[in-house]
């Protein structure tokens, strides 16, 4: 039965054999057809995985926030001839926080086996390294990019963490970290706790849990312009 592979890709430049299973690597060169939210990106995340790949040989279907939903039925039509085929996101693993959602979401209606592969995931390596509570979690992918309104929600999340004991996940477009950790530390309570995670899995990751008193104290810390998660949580 053809199935439909959710291809995890490492955050960052780490290495292909740090964070990726050779499970992987067979898989992937026994499939022809790619879902993927960048061609050109995806190109090279292949060539990584192996350097001799024919990429000419290979065909590529485009998901992202620009492709018409008519369109996406479509992409299916090799897992109906009978081929399997993989979906790759631009980091991480697909479908989560991700167009590929999408494609998973028809594959699954229209009764297609779905393969889901190991590999690197931001949130969830982010909440291993922060101490909180990994067993009820909320990721609420970008805040509202108006300052008002992401103080206000800010506000919201750090009253969640307390009043359902829950580990609230955010992230923002890696340019405005420095912007969204002010606005944190100017909106919740002293006690509560924050772990920033950045970089996870490359050379310079960081992943550091202070409560919002201690951060306002600290140096300002390394996360200008790398992709980061957030987490809140209660003191």
């Amino acid at each position: 039965m053809p199935s439909l592979y959710l291809i995890p890709v490492p955050l960052g430049d780490t290495p292909i054999d740090h964070v990726l299973p050779r499970h992987n690597r067979d898989v992937i060169l026994s499939l022809s057809h790619f879902i993927v939210e960048n061609v050109r990106s995806a190109r090279r995340f292949l060539k990584r995985v192996e350097p001799s790949i024919d990429i000419d040989s290979l065909t590529f279907y485009e998901l992202n926030g620009h492709t018409p939903a008519a369109a996406i039925d479509g992409f299916l039509e090799p897992l109906r001839a009978g081929l399997s085929m993989g979906v790759i996101s631009e980091a991480g693993c697909p479908a989560v926080a991700d167009p590929g959602a999408d494609v998973v979401r028809i594959a699954q209606q229209q009764g297609f086996k779905v393969v889901p592969l190991v590999g690197p995931c931001s949130m969830v390596l982010a909440i291993m390294a922060s101490g909180f509570n990994g067993q009820s979690f909320a990721f609420h992918g970008y805040l509202p990019t108006d300052g008002g309104e992401r103080r206000s929600r800010l506000k919201a999340l750090d009253s969640r963490a307390y009043t359902e004991d829950q580990t609230q996940l955010f992230i923002e477009t890696p340019y405005r970290n420095l912007r969204m950790l002010a606005d944190i530390l100017a909106s919740c309570r002293p006690a509560t706790r924050l772990c920033i995670a950045a970089g996870l899995t490359c050379p310079n990751e960081f992943a550091v849990t202070r409560t919002i008193a201690e951060w306002r104290r600290a140096p300002q810390p390394p996360i200008d312009k790398v992709p980061c998660i957030f987490l809140l949580y209660k003191a």
